[in-house]
């Protein structure tokens, strides 16, 4: 492996080992401001325990998002310096509106709402859970239009002299089709990723504890949260692909593995071979006229094949292999599509258990609940995989080639010894997150105590003793 490849491989490792707490970190921080909201209106004390309990995954979840973010971070500067020169003129603004804004926002209310229990009115204390909710979501917004832009680079204009980027149009960044779908379908995989821990780990306490019926309120919000929220993401992810399919067509063609090119076309549930050096895969179950409609919302549509795409690029950008790994693409898509589909369909066993009021008793469904928790992960992995290996070989889509942005000092030697040192981190990091969540999953329910109404208390009048 080249330098590229490593420097690839290091940036890919880091990026999906990030994404692994920001979806928890936004949805969860959501879904705790609804149960504080439940108790706010309400006066139930189930809901300022649930709320508290809750929050304690939260706060360990974005402790170590936080660490994670800083190492993937580092990689622009490391391996990526000649990327970094080349998009610094626009990629610049969106992060450093992340990092002044939306993380400042995020970070300071979450430590007004953690050390105000109590201290601050329960109006203002339910603001600051609000408002940590809608910084991460505003995080996620300005990482995302940085990202979009990569995929298909609007509202700048080349400088003559220097040949790179310079941003003149930032509202075409947050108008980017690409990224308005794409941010759509974010912020909906991590709603559904915090209902599915809510719910993971309310089932385990129903069985487990004897706080059961309290922790039936949170399921009943879990679950209420999960079915729309599955079903908005796979209808925004399909308009997404739509739009890849304008703006980044070897995309989608690589991920149904069509080579040639297609009037209508169908959508393989399966297939045996495949990848770049197999042209005539065997598809098992084909549905008619799918792939043309998920490609252009017709169901007549046509889809241009890989090999007319190559021969297209080769003419654009000059000679080049211009096909993502088609089989990382083709699965990824499938273990995506077919994950949210059993994810669907547990959010409507439980809805439907809820109504027959079994959901108690239905040990075998909580049992299945329990073990869901690993389904967000390899959702929103494959999504990524999805995206970003679709991109290859461009780190800019039309204008950059990965392997002209790695930086040129670097050696191989140097990657390995830096992506050994991130790889024992993560390591550690992982088992750090996994004991603290774990044991915070497993705690009791704190126990009931007044809480203040945000009035300080009167001092007693001091005296002395002779």
């Amino acid at each position: 492996m080249g330098n590229v490849d490593l420097a690839r491989l290091q940036f890919g490792i880091t990026a999906i080992y990030h994404f692994l707490f920001v979806p928890l970190t936004i949805g969860m921080a959501f879904l705790v401001a609804i149960l504080q909201t439940k108790w706010h209106r309400s006066g139930n004390e189930d809901y300022r325990r649930l709320t508290k309990f809750f929050g304690r995954l939260l706060l360990i979840n974005i402790a170590v998002g936080v660490v994670t973010g800083l190492i993937q971070e580092f990689q622009f500067g490391m391996n990526w310096s000649a990327y970094s020169r080349f998009v610094g003129d626009v990629f610049g603004a969106p992060l450093a509106m992340e990092g002044l804004a939306a993380f400042f926002l995020e970070s300071t209310f979450l430590g007004l709402w953690l050390f105000g229990w109590g201290r601050l009115s329960r109006r203002v204390h339910l603001t600051c859970i609000w408002l940590v909710a809608v910084g991460a979501a505003l995080s996620a917004m300005f990482i995302m239009a940085a990202n979009s832009w990569m995929q298909n680079p609007v509202g700048y204009q080349t400088n003559a002299s220097t040949g790179r980027p310079e941003l003149n149009d930032i509202g075409a960044i947050f108008s980017n089709p690409v990224f308005v779908w794409a941010y759509a379908h974010v912020l909906l995989a991590s709603a559904v990723t915090g209902a599915i821990m809510m719910l993971a780990v309310s089932a385990w306490q129903i069985r487990k504890r004897g706080d059961g019926a309290v922790f039936l309120r949170s399921a009943k919000t879990s679950l209420v949260v999960l079915f729309p929220a599955i079903v908005l993401s796979m209808a925004v992810g399909s308009e997404l692909g739509v739009q890849e399919a304008t703006y980044q067509p070897m995309k989608i063609a690589a991920a149904e593995a069509q080579w040639e090119t297609c009037q209508p076309c169908s959508f393989s549930a399966f297939q045996i071979g495949g990848g770049n050096n197999d042209q005539d895969p065997t598809k098992i179950i084909e549905i008619p006229y799918l792939l043309s409609f998920l490609a252009t919302n017709t169901l007549d549509g046509q889809v241009i094949g890989l090999n007319e795409l190559q021969a297209q690029y080769e003419q654009e950008y000059g000679p080049g292999y211009y096909i993502p790994n088609v089989f990382i693409q083709y699965w990824s898509m499938r273990v995506m599509a077919y994950t949210a589909s059993a994810v669907a369909l547990l959010a409507l066993v439980g809805l439907w258990l809820w109504r027959r009021g079994s959901l108690m008793q239905s040990t075998w469904f909580l049992r299945i609940c329990t073990l869901a928790v690993a389904t967000p992960y390899i959702m929103n992995t494959a999504g990524w995989l999805l995206t970003e290996n679709g991109r290859q070989p461009w780190v800019v889509q039309g204008l950059m080639l990965t392997e002209d942005g790695v930086s040129t000092s670097v050696s191989s030697t140097e990657i390995l010894i830096s992506l050994g040192v991130f790889l024992s981190v993560f390591v550690v990091v992982a088992t750090v997150w996994i004991v603290l969540i774990g044991r915070a999953a497993r705690s009791k329910l704190p126990e009931d105590e007044p809480e203040g109404d945000g009035t300080p208390a009167e001092e007693p009048i001091p005296t002395l003793t002779y």
